[in-house]
């Protein structure tokens, strides 16, 4: 498996969100395989950070495609994406769910769970089992010794609409491997 570089992000979000499904990501000595995503535009998403704060627009108009992209939700968990920028527009990739597959135990310590299917499968419960912090916001975190992200494969892609959003729901640009028992419920 080969390291994904910036040119991977060089596309359109939906595209990117879609073809992460199977890649490998790493964290500083824990890694899994990406089964879920959802994509967000920059331009004309009402459910993009983009639409109504303009620091994400600055953080886009700065930044290069690749670079991470974490932020505090509802003050409680902090929630892990990636910066997309191509021809066909901006925007970010949301990490959603990983199945675990190196550092298990110390996800488990992390999370205070045992069993896998409860490690990474969500947003917040990834960013909190990978050790993920807003200190993450705005690295270059690919190719590095001990972050990034490795091509992959999954047994398929479903898409289905976003969850909890209070807008915007209705795009079907949340993609996961059917079947998966660490896709979020």
């Amino acid at each position: 498996m080969d390291d994904l570089d910036a040119s991977f992000f060089r596309r359109a979000p939906v595209v990117c969100a879609q073809e992460l499904i199977g890649a490998v990501f790493r964290w500083r000595g824990c890694t899994g395989r990406i089964v879920e995503t959802e994509a967000y535009a920059a331009a004309g998403d009402p459910a993009c950070h983009t639409f109504f704060r303009p620091g994400a627009r600055l953080f886009v108009e700065n930044h290069a495609a690749g670079t991470a992209y974490v932020y505090l939700n509802y003050g409680v968990h902090w929630l892990f994406n990636v910066l997309v920028k191509g021809p066909e527009g901006a925007g970010f990739v949301l990490f959603r769910a990983l199945e675990p597959v190196e550092g298990i135990s110390r996800m488990a310590k992390r999370r205070g769970r045992t069993g896998p299917w409860l490690l990474c499968s969500g947003p917040g419960r990834l960013t909190q089992a990978l050790g993920i912090d807003g200190s993450a916001h705005g690295q270059i975190f690919l190719g590095r010794a001990r972050t990034g992200i490795l091509g992959g494969s999954a047994a398929g892609v479903a898409a289905g609409r976003r969850i909890g959003l209070s807008r915007g729901q209705d795009l079907p640009w949340r993609f996961y491997e059917p079947g998966n028992p660490h896709v979020s419920q």
